[in-house]
């Protein structure tokens, strides 16, 4: 199976880099007894959120982040890049342009950059969170506002129960309702009243009756704890009062670069109005009385989610047996694609220069093929790639889903031009050669499972795929026979020319 279960050797080194919209993080972490015992941490503020306009980052935003990342890279020298994960969040999810950050952005760290669906994030942050918390049965409210968008999870012990992501950011929102830093009290009342109709979306799963205690997870948060601490109005965790008291303190100024609270350092002075907005309509939206804050978030659910990918379990594994269950999918035929295609791919894994990540995307799509005949069987394949692409999968990027829905979708049919339009230029031949090995692999599945196929070979080279198998059990296999010489012309479209020996 595409996940591993060997334990991550003690002393082992991993990373983590949040991309946030507002600030970058990055975390070196040592395994010790299961757990990660923090090396280096590195905060950044990079506001790339704030250069993303009309949809598109600016080359400025791009430059910042860029620039950043070139300082963090230095720090990942003595990590395996295997052993390195880089998460985008609201900006990049948002952005069109992304690839003009991303692909630099790959080339300057040696690893990929996953965008993660809002869900995902909010899962990485509650497990972030989670192991900063002590672990009973009590059930938790995780709150992290971003940038641009706010993470919402209902959890007990190291699970989260509902996850939600809305477009609420403390950068967003200090452009949108306090332009050039103007602070007023009808900006602040803008702002809060929008904020509130946003929560308003999820009040009844994530209200007070639906868990027994609240945790903030994000540097507005901490930030707003620690002005309250400086002003005396709490020892620790923020309340309602004294929310009010600061919305008050605040509104004394005419401007941001006004603002002289004890406490507030110059990077928080331009969004900490905002921040105070959001905070104020998710305490009085969700009935809060009190929030305590937690160091846990982002880096660090990342860093142990990949030592469970690295070592005792992938939630990616789970998601996809809870989808091929979900929809239905025959099992057995799910699991002989899985099976064949990463046979076929590891055969090839030389010299069609696959990794590890793309055999196990291959894999999973593979088992998830035919999950749109719970829809219809006529054109199963886009109904596939639709569940695939547009479904909420823990663990998986945003990426992830689009290439493994692109490989089910081609799995049969015509080749058409559209079929790659969301992957970069860069990444189109591999995935072709990929999509020619799923092709086999859905034709050889209506024959016996995998260990009992005769002898048979698979090589490749630069453009030519050889398959040879037995012509006697040819001859007992009209079916397949037939279906591989036919396959010959759609894989002749992907670039690729099939011999059958």
């Amino acid at each position: 199976m595409p996940h591993r279960t060997i334990p991550l050797p003690e002393g082992s080194l991993l990373a983590a880099i949040d991309l946030g919209s507002n600030s970058f993080h990055l975390i070196v972490g040592r395994v010790e007894h299961g757990e990660i015992r923090p090396v280096q941490t590195l905060s950044e503020k990079v506001q790339l959120g704030a250069g993303l306009i009309d949809s598109k980052l600016s080359t400025e935003a791009i430059n910042r982040g860029l620039d950043c990342l070139a300082r963090f890279g230095q720090m990942l020298d003595s990590v395996e890049p295997s052993r390195v994960r880089v998460v985008g969040t609201n900006a990049l999810r948002q952005a069109k342009n992304r690839r003009e950050f991303t692909e630099p952005a790959e080339k300057l760290l040696g690893v990929p950059v996953d965008v993660v669906y809002g869900r995902e994030e909010a899962r990485l942050v509650y497990l972030g969170v989670a192991h900063t918390l002590a672990d009973d049965e009590q059930s938790r409210l995780v709150v992290d506002i971003g940038g641009g968008s706010t993470e919402f999870i209902v959890g007990q012990r190291f699970e989260p129960i509902r996850l939600e992501s809305l477009q609420l950011g403390c950068v967003s929102y200090a452009q949108r309702f306090f332009p050039a830093g103007e602070l007023s009290k009808n900006n602040y009342n803008a702002a809060y009243d929008q904020a509130l109709v946003e929560v308003s979306h999820i009040r009844s799963q994530y209200h007070s009756g639906q868990w027994a205690e609240a945790v903030g997870s994000s540097g507005t948060l901490q930030a707003i704890e620690t002005l309250v601490q400086m002003e005396g109005w709490r020892e620790t965790g923020i309340d309602r009062k004294a929310l009010d008291k600061l919305r008050k303190r605040l509104l004394k100024f005419d401007h941001a670069d006004a603002i002289d609270l004890p406490g507030l350092s110059d990077k928080r002075r331009q969004v900490i109005a905002a921040g105070v907005a959001i905070t104020s309509a998710i305490f009085d939206g969700l009935n809060i009385d009190v929030m305590r804050t937690s160091n846990g978030a982002l880096r660090e659910g990342v860093i142990y989610d990949l030592l469970g990918r690295l070592s005792h379990e992938d939630v990616r594994e789970r998601s996809i047996n809870a989808m091929v269950a979900r929809y239905h999918a025959n099992e057995t035929y799910a699991r002989v694609v899985g099976e064949r295609v990463s046979w076929l791919a590891r055969s090839v894994a030389g010299p069609w220069g696959f990794t590890e990540r793309d055999i196990e995307l291959l894999t999973w799509a593979g088992r998830c093929h035919e999950i749109g005949t719970a829809i219809s069987q006529k054109h199963f394949n886009r109904h596939s790639a639709y569940l695939l692409q547009n479904t909420d999968l823990p663990g998986f990027s945003q990426g992830e889903q689009e290439v493994m829905a692109t490989l089910v979708r081609g799995q049969r049919g015509k080749i058409r031009p559209e079929l790659f339009e969301m992957i970069p230029e860069s990444q189109r031949q591999k995935l072709s050669r990929l999509m020619v090995l799923l092709r086999l692999a859905v034709i050889l599945k209506w024959v016996e499972a995998l260990e009992t196929l005769p002898d048979c070979s698979v090589s490749a080279s630069a453009d030519t795929l050889e398959l040879t198998l037995p012509s006697d059990w040819r001859t007992a296999h009209p079916l397949t026979d037939w279906e591989l010489r036919q396959g010959k012309n759609g894989v002749a479209k992907l670039g690729i020319r099939l011999e059958l020996g």
